[in-house]
């Protein structure tokens, strides 16, 4: 058994295929955890787990969903047109733990998108540290590790989460060696995904040690080399024999660490 620790079954994509794709993948031995970016996608990951054995959700409120009134339609959506939210509504999201609920995420902070103009800069980043800040105190609160995305932010988001107390994972980490090393050092294990195939992140990944990786897909983005457009959970083994192959170590032991990694961070 592998788990993808960062899979979208629960976005429109899927949604002619989803329990056929997940069945086969069950079959495969490859579980998954399925990322809410919003409150209806993770309502609806929370759906899709209840029906099936290894298959977990977590709850969040993406930083491209939020509404701040200068980036329209650059969300990640779920089944809906209307994917942006004003607001992170903590008793909303809090009310949605369950037993299948494992993380909280995905949150964090997304700079590549800009508003124009020096003080809509600002307060675009200054709503989306506010919401992260909050969805941290409700994975505090909820005892739940957090699925965090980062880009173009890693200062503001190392200054956050050295105020906090905080385990998770940085999820399609795309950073430099040395902002691995501060991740590592405050305590996050490290989400390794298609983008290996389109940065070199080479030397990073040397780096890191094999208990801190966790292996994901983020489908239906990143799909690998020689693998269907719309990415799935079935693309791990890409991930994994690209590790391999960069640590200079057996495909199966990857397999074996990451999938121990997943289980205890994730508490299943």
């Amino acid at each position: 058994m592998i788990i993808d620790t960062h899979a979208h079954l629960n976005f429109f994509e899927f949604k002619d295929d989803r329990d056929e794709l997940i069945s086969k993948c069950l079959k495969e031995g490859v579980g998954m955890i399925n990322v809410g970016t919003n409150l209806q996608s993770s309502k609806k990951a929370i759906e899709i787990a209840g029906k099936y054995s290894n298959i977990f959700a977590s709850i969040g409120l993406h930083p491209l969903n939020i509404d701040s009134g200068f980036l329209k339609n650059k969300g990640y959506s779920g089944e809906a047109e209307s994917f942006l939210e004003k607001d992170f509504d903590y008793g909303a999201y809090k009310s949605l733990k369950n037993e299948k609920v494992v993380a909280v995420g995905e949150i964090g902070l997304d700079y590549w998108y800009k508003p124009k103009g020096t003080g809509k800069k600002e307060l675009f980043k200054q709503e989306q540290k506010r919401i992260f800040e909050r969805q941290l105190d409700l994975a505090e609160e909820l005892n739940l590790p957090v699925i965090i995305h980062c880009r173009s932010a890693f200062e503001d988001l190392f200054t956050i989460l050295s105020k906090k107390k905080v385990r998770g994972v940085l999820h399609c980490f795309t950073g430099t060696k040395e902002e691995a090393e501060k991740a590592l050092f405050l305590g996050l294990h490290i989400g390794i995904n298609g983008i290996i195939f389109k940065m070199d992140l080479k030397e990073a990944i040397k780096d890191i040690p094999l208990e801190k990786i966790l292996i994901e897909t983020d489908c239906p983005y990143l799909s690998p080399p020689g693998f269907e457009e719309r990415n799935n959970p079935l693309a791990l083994s890409y991930i994994v024999d690209e590790i391999a192959k960069i640590k200079g170590v057996k495909a199966e032991e990857v397999k074996e660490i990451t999938f121990k990694n997943a289980k205890e961070l994730f508490n299943i």
